[in-house]
């Protein structure tokens, strides 16, 4: 039944004053299912003065009880994991299975958020300096927002607003106007959890939103994940009014086969990371580069590709969903026509799939491009959809200087029976997370997620400062302020999609 969803403001779900509403959609019907409202001006200054005053008090919360409410949180989201799937797969047309890990990707975050205690800690040495010693405390910077994606409805907000708010901050949500529905359930039960009424916000809109987030004072750092306009002009704005800001933005990854690779183990990697969630993850493997003899795999891989599909959440057969709105799967469809007509072999095309009984759903089918070059649109654009180019190079160097042309360094992986190239390949790559023989190396939650290049603008420690006082033998205190190397943050994850 379709319900206006409603904003989290000071701790009460209320429905918004606003007469701008969003339709939220079933992607594998474009049923509409609920509405999303577009935050009025007033709502949006609430949420942040709110999240401001509460801060006040939050910050001074001992870290201990800040943990306990990340423990009765990450217990809460484990006992309606199921339900919590249910709901992302409705919004997004997610698998159940696809959409099940989603939300446990998010609950590991919060386990990590439970061990706050000792990522606070700051540092201490004597005698600096004669009769001097330097003491540091980690300290919360203030109200912090995240500006989240479509495809990982749950993952990618338990990234943000558990982490930050464990260090002592409050946080204003904005999640993607097409999926609000799973976000708001996570802050209902953050709310069940303990935590006080206004450590979280949650807001719902468009651009208007974004700007009073990325422009207001009281905002100290933000956070986002999202597409390469989107995440430059997100970076740009918001450190130009001086914010902290991580943005991880496109993503265009390759996997290199080399010829002494396990093959069936090569084709299995690739049609799950190529096609998994219909290919609408920023760790998608999108290019595949065959060196030498592993060229005469291709043909296999595409065997493989014919027999997935996509179906229905409770379909136990579909191997992924939906794309995620009719714009979305034209999208993709157009960039297949242009890599036909750029003159790339199309081996296996996706365009006008259909699924009986579902006439009106967001599908493509899997689609397999080989003799694809770097001057074709399939290769240069992040197509978010479940295709695979496929290109051809002679030699290791080859492959490793091709990627490092790349404007993007989300992630990459090798798939090599050689430890020695294995270890050269993740000496010389220009990207940021490196899998060997793994298709998709995601880190877990304690460390890093590490973009570079166009994948990742901005500050990987944006929730956190570090005070420094310099004691004298008669405990003079002078103080000041720098952007710590050494904040919680170092180990705070965030993605592009």
């Amino acid at each position: 039944m379709m319900h206006n969803v409603p904003l989290y403001l000071a701790g009460d779900f209320v429905e918004s004053q606003t007469t701008d509403w969003i339709d939220v959609t079933d992607p594998a019907t474009n049923r509409v299912i609920a509405r999303a409202p577009v935050t009025t001006d007033a709502e949006m200054q609430r949420a942040i003065e709110n999240a401001g005053e509460v801060f006040k008090t939050w910050r001074d919360v001992p870290v201990s009880e800040r943990a306990r409410v990340m423990l009765r949180y990450q217990a809460l989201l484990k006992e309606h994991h199921d339900e919590i799937a249910g709901i992302l797969s409705q919004e997004t047309g997610k698998t159940l299975d696809d959409a099940k890990g989603d939300v446990w990707r998010g609950v590991e975050v919060v386990e990590h958020a439970a061990s706050v205690g000792s990522m606070m800690m700051g540092e201490t040495l004597g005698n600096v300096a004669r009769n001097v010693d330097t003491h540091s405390w980690i300290q919360p910077l203030g109200v912090c927002a995240g500006i989240t994606p479509f495809n990982f409805p749950a993952m990618i907000p338990l990234w943000m607003f558990p982490m930050a708010i464990a260090c002592g901050n409050t946080f204003v949500l904005k999640p993607s106007e097409q999926v609000p529905l799973t976000a708001m359930r996570l802050a209902e039960l953050f709310e069940q959890a303990g935590a006080p009424a206004g450590t979280l916000q949650v807001v719902h809109g468009g651009k208007a939103q974004v700007d009073t987030l990325l422009t207001d004072p009281a905002i100290k750092a933000i956070s986002f994940v999202g597409s390469v306009p989107v995440g430059q002009y997100i970076y740009e704005t918001g450190t130009r009014n001086m914010k902290r800001v991580q943005s991880f933005a496109g993503a265009k990854n390759h996997m290199v086969i080399m010829p002494d690779a396990d093959k069936q183990q090569v084709i299995n990697a690739l049609v799950g990371a190529s096609v998994g969630a219909a290919g609408q993850r920023c760790m998608a493997i999108s290019v595949a580069v065959f060196v030498g003899e592993a060229q005469a795999w291709i043909p296999e891989l595409k065997e493989a590709m014919t027999k997935v599909r996509p179906g229905a959440a409770d379909d136990d057969a579909a191997g992924y969903g939906p794309m995620i709105s009719a714009a979305a799967r034209d999208r993709v469809e157009s960039l297949i026509t242009s890599g036909e007509d750029q003159g790339a072999n199309l081996l296996l095309d996706g365009r006008g799939f259909t699924i009986e009984g579902l006439p009106d759903g967001n599908w493509v089918g899997p689609t397999l491009f080989s003799g694809v070059t770097t001057e074709m649109a399939i290769y240069n654009e992040e197509i978010f959809g479940p295709v695979l180019a496929c290109m051809e190079e002679d030699s290791l160097d080859a492959a490793i200087e091709l990627i490092n042309r790349s404007p993007y360094g989300n992630g990459v992986s090798i798939f090599t029976g050689s430890g020695g190239a294995a270890r050269r390949f993740q000496h010389e790559i220009e990207v940021g997370q490196v899998g060997v023989n793994i298709p998709i190396p995601v880190p877990l939650p304690f460390f890093s997620f590490t973009g570079w290049k166009g994948s990742f603008y901005g500050d990987q420690h944006a929730y956190g400062k570090q005070a420094v006082r310099f004691y004298t033998e008669t405990k003079t205190v002078t103080s000041r302020w720098f952007s710590s190397e050494a904040t919680p943050e170092a180990n705070f994850s965030i993605q592009l999609r």
